[in-house]
């Protein structure tokens, strides 16, 4: 329910926006407005305001919503009224109105993330953890504990920033030129070479392909939360518990506990643990679980991390309300501009279509951001709203960008696209559309069952 609860909230909000820019910009234009609808199908909610020409509605199905115009194509017009219909403006107004609604999506975002830039990001440091042999971070040059100051000359803040600037490097295949400090404080460069990265490489964490992590501090094998129905909850494993031995091999480190784990799926593994000074012997199987196309053990459980070592992981990144602006545009141009070049991947081959999401995804992630607080649900908006605004931009017949590729066609040859070409347009845009939105679900569809 509370996950439920978010996605309505989010998908509420993103479409109201949207929407929104396309009645402000219509009213502007001097077109009048019969309805505006959040949602699709049986009204369930409607009300009208004194004095108000606009029915405000909220429809059963909440994926979408519609602004309903005065249109001669779609019902008789009085004729005094005829200067107000949509499709009797200049091509222009036309096009200014179509294109309103994505760029609200867009400005939403702006405005979210310059709120958030206000009052503080919390982020990991862009620290590198320990650096794998022969990688093409070890070739590079770079070492354990450098902090990352710049990804092609752009600023990395935190190490969420620097994953979107070189996963916006691989998608150009770019050379990635990076500055550094060391553990000493001495500044360096290098040139990281990306040139082995495949497409699949890109369904999952890339970097890990180029041998970069962010550093965690040693953290001692001792138990600390447990899933709820989990493999280490059923055996009996309790949070303080001290792992020694897994498997017959010394315990000291929590990676060295996960490496084990990892490595038994559906196989018996015996754990000596330590319990407030009480030696026990545990039996356990850990589950196995399909990760990246790779069979591994989970237990579900996760150390017991001291405050003092989140804390040497986090930073924050927060800027005054002055320079809090160019950060806020330039953050949603970088996001929409990847969001393209991915999409761009796609349709040639390059990328996966693995990477679409539907309405499943977006519900768990809605869900598990409101969890973490009301900045991490607001980042998740910011970054819907930049999807939502990029996708009806899309040169498709019945999104956003279909409507303005016609417009631009009809501005170009000075008259209307025909009604046949409309027609068999729409006809195409509805079958790309539901044909992306079926992907979309079977791949939500196949996290769900894989876990």
């Amino acid at each position: 329910m509370h996950t439920l609860l978010a996605f309505l909230a989010a998908i509420a909000i993103l479409v109201v926006f949207h929407e929104l820019g396309h009645y402000w910009v219509a009213r502007w234009c001097g077109v009048k407005v019969l309805r505006f609808s959040v949602g699709f199908g049986p009204i369930l909610f409607r009300k009208r305001f004194r004095n108000g020409e606009t029915e405000w509605v909220v429809s059963a199905f909440p994926l979408g919503g519609y602004v309903k115009m005065l249109d001669e194509r779609e019902n008789e017009v009085a004729e005094y009224e005829l200067p107000r219909t949509f499709n009797r403006q200049p091509v222009w107004k036309r096009m200014a109105i179509v294109v309103a609604g994505p760029l609200a999506n867009l400005l939403l975002a702006i405005v979210i993330y310059w709120g958030l830039f206000l009052h503080g990001v919390p982020g990991l440091k862009p620290m590198l953890g320990a650096i794998p042999p022969d990688s093409p971070a070890a070739q590079a040059g770079m070492v354990e504990q450098e902090m990352l100051l710049r990804i092609n000359g752009e600023e990395t803040p935190s190490w969420q920033e620097a994953r979107w600037l070189l996963l916006d490097a691989a998608l150009q295949h770019a050379p990635i030129e990076l500055e550094a400090r060391s553990a000493e404080g001495t500044v360096r460069l290098h040139r990281l070479d990306a040139s082995s990265l495949r497409p699949a490489d890109l369904d999952s964490d890339f970097l890990l392909k180029l041998g970069l992590h962010p550093w965690q501090p040693a953290i001692p094998a001792i138990v600390g939360k447990l899933s709820d129905g989990g493999v280490a909850q059923r055996v009996g494993l309790q949070p303080g518990d001290r792992v020694l031995l897994a498997a017959g091999r010394e315990v000291k480190l929590w990676e060295e506990l996960v490496s084990i784990i990892r490595s038994h799926p559906d196989q018996s593994v015996t754990l000596e643990v330590m319990r407030e000074n009480t030696p026990l012997s545990i039996a356990l199987t850990p589950e196995a679980v399909d990760e990246n196309g790779a069979t591994v053990g989970k237990i579900g459980a996760a150390p017991q991390v001291e405050r003092a070592q989140i804390d040497a992981m986090l930073t924050e990144v927060r800027y005054d309300a002055l320079e809090a602006w160019p950060r806020a545009i330039r953050k949603t141009w970088d996001t929409a501009a990847i969001s393209l070049k991915m999409m761009a991947k796609m349709v040639v081959g390059e990328a996966s279509m693995k990477n679409l999401s539907g309405p499943l995804t977006l519900a768990d992630y809605a869900g598990q951001s409101a969890q973490l607080g009301l900045v991490a649900f607001a980042g998740f908006l910011a970054l819907v709203s930049i999807s939502l605004g990029v996708l009806n931009l899309l040169p498709v017949p019945i999104l956003d960008g279909g409507h303005l590729l016609y417009y631009s066609a009809e501005l170009i040859k000075g008259s209307p696209v025909s009604e046949q070409v409309w027609e068999i347009g729409q006809r195409i845009g509805v079958a790309l559309l539901v044909t992306l939105m079926a992907m979309a679900l079977y791949n939500d569809l196949s996290r769900l069952f894989s876990g």
